[in-house]
C-alpha cells in the first residue's frame, strides 16, 4: 500500500513502515527511544514491534494499565516522572504502540513533556487506525467525561501493520468497523455500500478497507486541521455517542461500553434526528439502522438513563456559547454542520432505537 502525506508527517504501512520508520530514526539522532504501551499491548503486540525495530540508540520501555479509565492526567504524571527519572531530554523520541488510549494519551505526554519532544504512533487496533492515525488530536479524559483535556499536535511518523490485528479479540476487530462506516456515511456513499454484507470480506479487502478509510479521513482533515468547518463531519455519532460511552463507563450498574459500541449507537440516533429534520430520507434511514446493526448489538437503555445522558451533553467539547452542536447526515456521503437539536427529538431518538 502507498504512502499516505497527511498534514506534517506520512502514514506507512506494513512491511514499508517499518523500512521507513528505521531510516528516519539515525537521520534524527534521537538520544534514546522511550516505547509506551499497555500492559495487553505490552505482552501481545510489543515482540512483534521489536523484532522488526532496528536502531542501536539507547531504548525504555513504559508501561501503563489497560483501559479508558486510565487515559487521565494521573497516568500522564506518572510517566512523565518516569521519563524525568530515565533521563529523557528534548532530543528524546517516544514511540507509541497500542490502541487509542495509547496513542492519544502517548502524544499528549510527549508532546507536554519539556514543552514536546517527537513521538511516533505505531496504533494497534482496528479503531486506532483508522481513527487516531490521522489528525493529530492528542489528549485525556476528565473524570469521565471524553477527551476534555489535549492539543493538536502531529507525530513525525504513524506506522500502521494489520499484522497486529490477528492479536485482538472479536468484540475489539467490531469497534474499529464503527469508524469505518462512518467515514462512508458522512463523505463516500461507495465506501459505505461496502459494508453491505460483511460476510463476503476476508482479510485482503480488510486491508484495502483500512488504506481507504485513512485517506477519507486525511482529506477531510487536510481541508480543515483546526476543526473549523468540514472536519467537524469526523463528529456524527460522537455527540450522542461520547455521552453514553461517559455514562456507562461511570455507571457501575452498566457494562464499560467500547468506544465503538458506543459510537454505532449514537450514528443511529443521530441518523433518526437527520430524517426528523428532513436531512434523511425514511428509506436512507431505515438502510443506515439495518446496516449498523448488521455489525453491532442493540445497547440496552432503560428510561432513567436518559437524564443524565443529556446532562452529559452539556460537557461536549463542540458546543459553542452553550449550544451543543450536532453534524448530521445530509443524505448518505454528505454532512450539515453546526446542527441544534432539542430535547424532545432526542428523546424521539432515544424512543425509536428502543423499538
Amino acid at each position: 500500500m502507498q504512502t499516505i502525506q497527511a498534514n506534517g508527517y506520512e502514514v506507512v504501512f506494513n512491511q514499508h513502515g517499518y523500512e521507513v520508520l528505521n531510516a528516519l530514526l539515525p537521520e534524527k539522532k534521537y538520544s534514546k527511544i522511550f516505547i509506551l504501551a499497555d500492559t495487553i499491548t505490552s505482552e501481545y503486540c510489543l515482540p512483534l514491534f521489536l523484532q522488526q525495530l532496528a536502531t542501536e540508540t539507547a531504548i525504555e520501555i513504559i508501561e501503563f494499565e489497560t483501559g479508558e479509565a486510565f487515559k487521565n492526567i494521573e497516568t500522564c504524571v506518572e510517566i512523565w516522572n518516569v521519563l524525568t527519572e530515565l533521563g529523557a531530554d528534548r532530543k528524546s523520541l517516544m514511540i507509541n504502540v497500542g490502541g487509542g488510549v495509547v496513542t492519544d494519551l502517548g502524544g499528549f505526554v510527549a508532546s507536554t513533556f519539556k514543552r514536546g519532544i517527537d513521538f511516533i504512533n505505531v496504533p494497534t487496533t482496528l479503531l486506532s487506525m483508522v481513527d487516531a492515525s490521522v489528525g493529530g488530536k492528542n489528549g485525556i479524559d476528565l473524570g469521565n467525561l471524553k477527551n476534555q483535556i489535549g492539543i493538536i499536535n502531529v507525530p513525525q511518523l504513524v506506522l500502521i501493520d494489520t499484522d497486529y490485528l490477528d492479536t485482538l479479540p472479536k468484540e475489539q476487530l467490531r469497534s474499529g468497523l464503527a469508524e469505518m462506516l462512518k467515514h462512508g456515511l458522512i463523505y463516500d456513499k461507495a465506501y459505505w455500500t461496502q459494508f453491505a454484507d460483511l460476510s463476503t470480506l476476508d482479510l485482503a479487502d480488510l486491508d484495502t478497507l483500512i488504506y481507504d478509510s485513512v485517506v477519507i479521513k486525511n482529506k477531510i482533515v487536510q481541508q480543515d486541521p483546526t476543526e473549523k468547518g468540514i472536519r467537524k463531519a469526523l463528529n456524527f455519532g460522537h455527540t450522542l455517542g461520547h455521552a453514553i460511552e461517559s455514562y456507562f463507563l461511570e455507571n457501575e450498574n452498566k457494562k464499560t461500553l467500547l468506544h465503538g459500541e458506543a459510537i454505532a449507537a449514537g450514528m443511529i440516533l443521530e441518523s433518526y434526528i437527520a430524517m426528523e429534520k428532513n436531512l434523511l430520507t425514511d428509506a436512507e434511514y431505515s438502510e443506515i439502522k439495518r446496516g449498523i446493526q448488521n455489525v453491532f448489538e442493540d445497547i440496552i437503555f432503560e428510561k432513567r438513563d436518559l437524564a443524565p445522558i443529556l446532562e452529559l451533553l452539556i460537557h461536549d467539547k463542540k458546543n459553542e456559547y452553550g449550544t451543543i452542536q450536532f453534524a448530521l447526515l445530509d443524505g448518505i456521503g454528505k454532512t450539515a454542520l453546526n446542527q441544534t437539536v432539542d430535547n424532545e427529538l432526542i428523546n424521539m431518538a432515544f424512543e425509536d432505537y428502543k423499538s
